[in-house]
């Protein structure tokens, strides 16, 4: 009887380091012994008077729960050309994808996605959602009152900033005032095209759509985010917190941009 049990265990344990040994890595086993599916890369694509870096809080809290995560610097140089430069990122990730914009952003992921069967769902962080034939510009005109803007004339067209004495107020109202003002020195400014080039393509229509709005939000007003993603079908979830969500609230985020990554099997 012990000689039995005896092969009985190291045959199982043979099955074991078997098993373990033909795991690809990263591929976590489920139950009936089936390797369950990896989760898609996050893809982050900030707004105007932004960069990358505005992400910073989101990566943190994505990367620790197991997601792959790729932030984009969005050129700010037109729709046109900023979804050419986005969708040419897009097509070097493998896999599925959830891309996900804020504000200017969200016009730009509109269009980048309509290319890249990987993209499986579109989240909008206070984003413009438009449609086809609609430009930032003409949406950005539904919010009042207007946003105060610096101009500077560069080399093929005009770039346009936040006046700093206005930035707190219109951009990050629940941000420290020292972080506020940090960051509105460190604003990119963007070129008119980003308002003027009108949307080509409504990824919306075809990949599931998600939705934050931020209800403290003097950038794009509530009630224009509310208009555009029920115009795009999204699933909407609303947050108290200024256009600057993903650093005064990256938890909000971060819960919306998984709520999303939880749908793609």
């Amino acid at each position: 009887m012990r000689i039995r049990l005896s092969r009985r265990v190291t045959l199982a344990a043979a099955a074991v380091a078997l098993i373990g040994a033909t795991t690809a890595p990263g591929v976590a086993m489920a139950s009936g012994g089936k390797p369950s599916s990896p989760k898609p890369t996050v893809v982050l694509v900030h707004g105007a008077w932004a960069d990358s870096s505005s992400w910073s809080p989101v990566v943190e809290r994505l990367r620790k729960d197991g997601y792959p995560v790729r932030a984009i610097a969005n050129p700010l140089q037109g729709l046109t050309s900023d979804t050419a430069y986005v969708s040419s990122h897009l097509s070097a990730v493998d896999g599925p994808v959830v891309l996900v914009g804020h504000s200017y952003g969200g016009a730009v992921i509109t269009n980048a996605a309509a290319s890249d069967p990987d993209v499986k769902a579109l989240v909008y962080i206070a984003g413009f959602v438009p449609a086809k034939g609609e430009t930032v510009g003409e949406l950005a005109a539904k919010s009042s009152p207007p946003i105060p803007l610096v101009s500077t004339a560069v080399p093929g067209g005009t770039d346009v900033s936040i006046d700093p004495d206005h930035f707190r107020e219109v951009f990050a109202g629940d941000v420290d005032s020292t972080t506020a003002a940090d960051l509105a020195v460190a604003q990119r400014p963007a070129n008119t095209k980003a308002v003027s080039d009108a949307s080509v393509e409504e990824a919306f229509r075809t990949i599931p759509s998600w939705s934050l709005i931020t209800r403290q939000d003097h950038a794009i007003a509530p009630d224009v985010q509310r208009f555009m993603s029920k115009r795009a079908g999204a699933h909407i979830e609303e947050v108290n917190a200024s256009h600057a969500v993903m650093i005064s609230r990256p938890g909000a985020v971060t819960h919306t941009i998984e709520d999303a990554a939880r749908s793609i099997r």
